[in-house]
């Protein structure tokens, strides 16, 4: 599955997983299909998919293409985004994995994931307070 269907896929995977797991483990895999940003199976397949030249990722998935993946969206990246004004969205929710990967897009079609781990470290950084309209 690729581009517009990972969204899908990913459904698709989780599905197919909580079929064979108890009950009790089913929020460990988020819903994406429900709205979820599914911050943990975007990070796995942001891994899997990105080259391991960068020291990150392992870049053992070839069939994927960096151009198709989501920026896996959690508090932090979702705060730094917001105050650099990639995305407006008030909820973290698929929506806005989309709305901030499409942001990022136009900064690289090609890896527009490649800037998760800087978002994120700002976003976790203690002291870091942005002006509201971004830098």
């Amino acid at each position: 599955t690729t581009g517009a269907n990972l969204r899908d896929g990913i459904a698709v995977f989780r599905n197919q997983m909580i079929s064979q797991m108890p009950p009790r483990t089913l929020k460990h895999l988020s819903n994406v299909a429900a709205g979820s940003t599914g911050k943990r199976l975007n990070m796995f397949l942001r891994w899997m998919v990105r080259p391991a030249a960068g020291g990150v990722d392992f870049g053992l998935w070839t069939r994927l293409s960096t151009r198709d993946l989501y920026l896996p969206l959690d508090v932090h990246t979702a705060r730094v985004g917001r105050s650099l004004e990639l995305f407006s969205r008030k909820q973290n929710d698929w929506k806005a994995v989309e709305e901030i990967t499409s942001a990022l897009r136009l900064l690289d079609k090609d890896d527009p994931v490649k800037y998760d781990f800087a978002l994120f470290g700002m976003g976790i950084e203690a002291h870091l307070t942005l002006p509201k309209g971004g830098l």
